[in-house]
């Protein structure tokens, strides 16, 4: 039977995933990407050349993309805090949206975006980590029971700094950081800048997979206040719940960067049970157990995942393709999850108290 081919736009291109999120696009067999869309035209040049997307299908207005190309799914990549706003937007045509992470600016945002879905179209919310081999192999050991009940998650987030890499993470240099930051959004508290905002969710919504969707029972959050900078570069959350404290923690300005060489301490997820613990770091192709049984940390394999858990884009169109729900940090229930914790962090950091859910 023949497969069907799904049209694709990518709009707004505030947030530099954009770049990766259509290169996986392209390259999949059943896409066709038939417009992109930003206010700044500058902003898409990269994408156009880079992958070959004709210049006539950018556009500066969204509204005329979404009009005159008719896509089934679109790719939204809008600064944090702006999330709900260009779902509200983009969602009245009719589209399935695929937005890059974070969830949302807030809960009551992240809410407001799944109301303005239409019946039957999927919101899925891309947490990119739950693409990595050792973080699925994780989970899947966690699901086999490996280590019994999962007491405690540790998870250590971030990178040199959102400004430091392009499109297919292209490599910037240190002037050209620095004449970024006073523009950019990342660094601009009203567009919801800062590492908490932008790495807490991971550790919160991986955290709630691997913890089996329960919920803390409050969150106490601190975070750094860097001279001349109106956002954290750093911050340090934890989460109590019934059965267990987990630590949740985002650095911008790691000294190097995990997906070229793991800065120390190492970016990934630390989860001891009630008969073991797991250690899975960002981009390893194994992890390490440890078992009552076998008490010497052993690393276990962890293969590249298994269509259609390669990528966001490949498990979207697989999930439409046969009318299945997303399962998963992608999925609204557990994403929600995470953007609790994230707010009671952000009214915890504010206010200096514990906050609870």
């Amino acid at each position: 039977m023949k497969k069907r081919i799904w049209k694709v736009a990518g709009i707004n291109f505030d947030h530099f995933h954009m770049g990766d999120l259509l290169r996986m696009a392209v390259e999949h067999p059943q896409v066709k990407v038939v417009g992109l869309a930003d206010e700044q035209p500058a902003r898409m040049e990269e994408a156009v050349s880079k992958l070959g997307i004709r210049r006539e299908l950018a556009f500066t207005d969204h509204r005329e993309c979404l009009e005159k190309t008719r896509p089934d799914v679109v790719i939204l990549c809008p600064a944090a805090s702006r999330h709900g706003e260009w779902v509200k937007k983009v969602a009245p045509y009719g589209v399935h949206l695929l937005v890059e992470k974070p969830f949302a600016g807030s809960l009551k945002e992240a809410d407001a975006m799944v109301r303005a879905m239409p019946k039957g179209r999927t919101l899925m919310i891309n947490w990119p980590l739950q693409w990595v081999a050792s973080h699925r192999k994780a989970h899947d050991l966690v699901g086999a029971g490996v280590i019994g009940e999962v007491l405690n998650v540790w998870h250590f987030g971030g990178n040199r700094g959102p400004l430091w890499h392009g499109a297919d993470k292209d490599e910037k240099t240190a002037e050209q950081v620095a004449s970024e930051k006073p523009h950019s959004w990342f660094y601009q508290k009203k567009h919801g800048g800062g590492s908490l905002l932008d790495y807490l969710g991971y550790g919160t919504t991986l955290g709630t997979w691997y913890q089996g969707g329960r919920r803390p029972l409050d969150v106490t959050a601190v975070v750094d206040q860097p001279p001349g900078l109106e956002v954290d570069e750093h911050s340090i959350v934890v989460a109590r719940y019934a059965h267990g404290l987990s630590k949740f923690e985002t650095r911008w300005g790691t000294f190097t960067d995990p997906w070229i060489l793991q800065p120390q301490p190492r970016c990934g997820f630390v989860i001891a049970g009630t008969e073991g613990t797991i250690s899975s770091y960002d981009y390893d192709d194994f992890v390490t157990v440890q078992t009552r049984r076998r008490r010497q940390p052993t690393p276990v394999a962890a293969p590249q995942p298994r269509a259609p858990h390669r990528n966001p884009i490949q498990y979207l169109l697989h999930c439409l393709d046969r009318d299945e729900p997303l399962q998963g940090p992608v999925s609204l229930p557990i994403s929600r999850i995470g953007q609790e914790i994230v707010d009671a962090a952000v009214r915890s950091a504010r206010t200096g108290r514990t906050v609870k859910l």
